[in-house]
C-alpha cells in the first residue's frame, strides 16, 4: 500500500474527525435515535460515545502497539492473509454502502430544503465531483483544510445552537428517560455504529506524526462529538418537543429554518455555506478511505487515481433509490444495527490476536 507523502497533526486530525463525525448531527441520524428514544434521544450519543470506550480501548492499544501500521497492514498480519483480506473486502463494500447512503441523503437534503428546482443527478455530480477532487489531493490537505476551517463552522453552529436554546422551552425534556430507562439504553446499544468511523479511522493510523497523535486523537475526538451530538438533539427537543420533532427528517435543517435573527430574516443562508464546507470535507475524506482501501487490497500503488472512478461509482448507485427521504431512512436504521457488533467486536478481536502472538507483552 502506497504511504501517505507526509503526516499530519493532532490538529488536522481531530479536526477531520469533529467534522466528519459531527456533521451526522445534520442528516437523518437523530430522526433514528428520536424514533426510538423520543425526548431522551439527547442522551444517545452519550451513552454510544460511554460504550464505546470499550472497543476503542482495544483499537488504540492495539496500534499504540504497532508503530507506523494502519487497519489494513495489522489486519493481514494477525489474521493472516486469506482471512485478513477476506475480512478488509468486507470493510470495503461497507464503507461503499455507508458512502452511498450518506451521500444520497445529503444529496436528498440539498434538493429538498435549498435546491428543489435542480435536478437532483446534477446536484450529486457537483457534490461527489469536488469531494473527488479534495480526495485526490491527498489526506495532508483534506486536513489542513479541515483545521483552517473548524472555527468558524463551530462559531456557526454555537451561534445557532445559541439561537435555539433562547427561542426553545426547556419543560419539552420531560418527561426526563423517554419511553423509560432500558428502551433509551437498548436504542442506544444497538446504533453504537454512529461511531463506526472511529474503527475506519485506523487506516491512516500510520499516517499520523506518531502513534500518540493517533491516540490522543481518538480520546479528545470522542469526548468533543459526544457532547456535541447530545447537546444538538437536546436543542431539537427543546425548539420542537419530541412529537413534532419525530416527524422530521432533517431536525438540523428544519431548526436553522425556523429560529431567527431580528435583522436577517432567512437565517438558513448564514448556516449552510458552513454545513456545506463541512459536507465537502467528510465525503473527500471517506472517499480517500475507500480508496486507500481499496488500493491495498488489490494493490494499487497510486490509489489517488480510483478516486473519480468511485467516486462516479457511488453516484449511479446513489440515484437508484426513487425517494431516498423515506427508502433510504428504512434501510439505513437496520444497516446501523448490523454494523454495531463490527464495530464493537473487531477491534476486541485484534487486540485477542495480538496478545495469542505476544505482542502485548511488555
Amino acid at each position: 500500500m502506497e504511504k501517505s507523502r507526509g503526516k499530519i497533526g493532532i490538529r488536522e486530525f481531530v479536526a477531520v474527525v469533529i467534522l466528519t463525525i459531527g456533521t451526522k448531527m445534520a442528516d437523518d441520524t437523530p430522526a433514528i435515535l428520536f424514533e426510538q428514544m423520543e425526548n431522551a434521544a439527547w442522551m444517545g450519543p452519550l451513552l454510544i460515545g460511554a460504550l464505546s470506550i470499550i472497543p476503542l480501548y482495544f483499537l488504540t492499544n492495539v496500534f499504540t502497539k504497532y508503530k507506523g501500521k494502519n487497519l489494513f497492514e495489522v489486519t493481514l498480519y494477525l489474521l493472516g492473509k486469506p482471512v485478513g483480506y477476506c475480512v478488509l473486502f468486507f470493510l470495503w463494500v461497507i464503507g461503499g454502502i455507508a458512502i452511498t447512503i450518506d451521500s444520497s441523503i445529503y444529496t436528498d437534503i440539498i434538493g429538498t430544503m435549498y435546491f428543489n428546482k435542480t435536478p437532483t443527478l446534477v446536484l450529486y455530480a457537483i457534490l461527489m465531483g469536488i469531494c473527488a477532487y479534495g480526495a485526490k489531493k491527498g489526506l495532508e490537505q483534506v486536513g489542513s483544510f479541515a483545521w483552517s476551517v473548524l472555527f468558524w463552522i463551530k462559531v456557526s453552529l454555537f451561534l445557532a445552537l445559541f439561537l435555539t436554546f433562547r427561542q426553545g422551552n426547556m419543560d419539552f425534556i420531560y418527561p426526563f428517560f423517554g419511553p423509560g430507562k432500558w428502551e433509551v439504553l437498548k436504542s442506544s446499544a444497538s446504533n453504537l455504529s454512529i461511531f463506526a468511523d472511529f474503527l475506519f479511522l485506523s487506516l491512516i493510523a500510520g499516517f499520523t506524526a506518531s502513534p500518540a497523535v493517533f491516540k490522543k486523537g481518538i480520546w479528545i475526538s470522542l469526548v468533543i462529538v459526544t457532547i456535541e451530538l447530545s447537546i444538538s438533539l437536546l436543542s431539537f427537543v427543546v425548539l420542537f418537543d419530541y412529537e413534532p420533532v419525530k416527524m422530521l427528517n432533517y431536525p438540523f435543517h428544519e431548526t436553522i429554518r425556523y429560529i431567527n435573527l431580528e435583522f436577517l430574516p432567512n437565517i438558513e443562508t448564514l448556516f449552510f455555506p458552513f454545513w456545506l464546507v463541512a459536507l465537502f470535507i467528510r465525503f473527500s475524506f471517506y472517499l480517500y478511505l475507500n480508496a486507500l482501501l481499496f488500493g491495498g487490497l488489490f494493490r494499487v500503488k497510486d490509489f489517488e487515481y480510483l478516486i473519480p472512478t468511485l467516486a462516479t461509482l457511488f453516484v449511479f448507485l446513489g440515484m437508484i433509490p426513487e425517494t431516498p427521504t423515506f427508502s433510504i431512512f428504512d434501510f439505513r436504521e437496520p444497516f446501523l444495527k448490523m454494523i454495531t457488533p463490527i464495530f464493537f467486536l473487531f477491534p476486541c478481536l485484534l487486540w485477542v490476536m495480538s496478545k495469542a502472538k505476544g505482542d502485548m507483552k511488555t
